[in-house]
């Protein structure tokens, strides 16, 4: 067996749990409202974390720049 056909298998192997885990997840109704939650709260907590992040590093990005004059 070659490195390749075995990281094929792995891949094939890894993705199929990870769909059998998502449609259990999905069929249970206790484990749909966890990850439910928990993806609501990564999104009120990440956007606003992200937006923070980017306006800090355009503000940085143009502070250093000298301007031209206008014409």
């Amino acid at each position: 067996m070659t490195e390749r056909q075995a990281e094929t298998i792995a891949n094939l192997v890894i993705g199929t749990a990870a769909l059998c885990a998502a449609v259990y997840v999905l069929r249970t109704p206790a484990l749909r409202r966890v990850v439910w939650g928990a993806a609501r709260n990564a999104l009120i907590a990440g956007v606003p974390a992200w937006l923070l992040a980017e306006t800090r590093s355009g503000w940085a990005g143009s502070a250093g720049k000298p301007r031209q004059p206008a014409i």
